[in-house]
C-alpha cells in the first residue's frame, strides 16, 4: 500500500504524539535507533532522520553514549525555571537570495498574455479567491495546515496586516510582543492607538515569568528565527503559548516570516496548526521568499474572527493588485515558487 507521506515523517508522528500524550515522559529515554528501526520494520537513516527533526524541534535530545532524551515538558508553563535576560550581542539572522530574476520575469510576460484586460479588474477585499486557493493549497501540502480559502486575507505586507489586525481585534485590547522584537511590530501597533506590553525573551521565547504576570489578551509572537535575535521557540514553549491562551481566553499572532527556509526536513509545526480552531491568528509574507518588493503578505483569521473582520474592515480595498496577485498565483500553481524554497534550503546546508 501506498504510504500518504515519507516513513520519517509517520515515525515522526508517531513518536511525537507519544511524547506529547506522555507515554514518554520528560527525563526518560525513547527506544534506540535500532530499536525503533527493528519494530517499525525502517532503516536506520530513516529512523534517524525521524529523531533529528524531534531534536530540531524540542522534543528529545540525543546524548553521546547515552541514549536519546525527552526534554518535552507537558507542564513547562508552571514548572520550568527560565535564565535571565539575552545578552545584546546575539547573532542575528541574514537574509539570502531573493527569487530568481528570469522566472519571475518569464511569469509576469505570461500574466500579461493570458489574463490581458482581467488585470486591470478590482481585486475583492480579502484578495482573489484563485490565490486564496492556492495559498490554502500550499499551507496544507506543505505545513500541515488546514484552513479553508476565505479565511486567508491578502495585503500589503506584514505592517499592513499589523494595522488592519488593530482594526479587527479592537484598541481597547493589550497586545504583547517579544522583548527585543522587530521593532516595526512595536511602531504599527502604537500607530495604530493600541497598548502594547513588551515581554522578556529567554533562550527559547519568552520567558514563562513574563507570560504568568502580563495583562495582554493578545500576544504576538514570532516562533521561528525571531528578529533580531534569532530564537526560535521549541516544542514546550510552543505548547506553553497555546496554554496561556487557553487559560487566558487570548488570541495568538503567530508572525511567521521565515520558516519556509527551514534546513530541516519539514519546515517546523506552526503554532496555527498545533493549537485549537479560533486561538491563533497566522501571518506571512512572501517578501521574504521572493522579493522584498513584492509587497505581498497574507494572513489566516479564525472562523470566529470573520464576521468581525467583515464589520469592522471589510469595506476596505484590497491593497495588492490584480496583476500582483495573479503573478504569485502563477508561481505557486507552476511549482516554480516550491522549486525556489527548495534550492534555498539545499544552498544553505551546502553552506553549513
Amino acid at each position: 500500500m501506498k504510504r500518504k507521506q515519507p516513513a520519517y515523517l509517520e515515525l515522526y508522528a508517531s513518536l511525537r504524539k507519544a511524547i506529547i500524550d506522555g507515554a514518554f515522559p520528560y527525563g526518560t529515554k525513547i527506544p534506540s535507533k535500532r530499536s525503533l528501526s527493528a519494530a517499525y520494520d525502517l532503516s536506520l537513516v530513516t529512523v534517524e532522520h525521524a529523531i533529528e527533526l524531534l531534536d530540531e524541534e524540542g522534543y528529545v535530545e540525543p546524548r553521546e553514549r547515552e541514549g536519546i532524551f525527552v526534554i518535552y515538558r507537558p507542564d513547562s508553563m508552571i514548572a520550568v525555571q527560565e535564565e535571565p535576560p539575552l545578552p545584546t550581542d546575539i547573532h542575528t539572522y541574514v537574509r539570502e537570495d531573493t527569487f530568481p530574476f528570469t522566472v519571475l520575469a518569464r511569469t509576469i510576460r505570461k500574466v500579461l498574455s493570458d489574463y490581458q484586460e482581467e488585470i486591470l479588474v478590482k481585486s475583492p477585499s480579502q484578495g482573489l479567491p484563485s490565490l486564496q486557493m492556492v495559498i490554502s493549497h500550499h499551507l496544507r501540502s506543505a505545513r500541515g495546515m488546514e484552513t479553508d480559502p476565505d479565511q486567508i486575507l491578502i495585503g500589503s505586507g506584514a505592517e499592513y496586516l499589523y494595522g488592519l489586525l488593530v482594526t479587527i481585534l479592537g484598541r481597547d485590547k493589550i497586545y504583547g510582543i517579544e522583548e527585543p522584537s522587530y521593532e516595526m511590530i512595536r511602531r504599527v501597533y502604537q500607530a495604530s492607538g493600541a497598548s502594547i506590553e513588551p515581554l522578556r525573551l529567554g533562550k527559547n521565547g519568552i520567558l514563562s515569568e513574563e507570560l504568568s504576570r502580563t495583562r495582554a489578551n493578545v500576544l504576538h509572537i514570532t516562533p521561528y528565527h525571531s528578529w533580531p535575535t534569532g530564537i526560535t521557540a521549541d516544542a514546550s514553549k510552543k505548547r506553553e503559548y497555546i496554554a496561556w491562551a487557553s487559560e487566558h481566553n487570548a488570541i495568538l499572532i503567530e508572525d511567521d516570516y521565515d520558516s519556509e527556509f527551514t534546513l530541516s526536513g519539514k519546515p517546523a509545526d506552526t503554532l496555527y496548526a498545533m493549537a485549537e480552531e479560533g486561538q491563533v491568528i497566522y501571518l506571512n509574507t512572501f517578501s521574504r521568499t521572493i522579493a522584498p518588493s513584492i509587497r505581498i503578505g497574507y494572513m489566516i483569521l479564525p472562523k470566529k474572527l470573520l464576521q468581525q473582520f467583515k464589520e469592522r474592515a471589510g469595506f476596505y480595498s484590497c491593497t495588492v493588485s490584480t496583476m500582483s496577485q495573479l503573478i504569485l498565483y502563477e508561481l505557486l500553481s507552476s511549482g516554480d515558487y516550491e522549486r525556489h524554497l527548495n534550492r534555498i534550503r539545499r544552498s544553505r546546508k551546502q553552506k553549513r
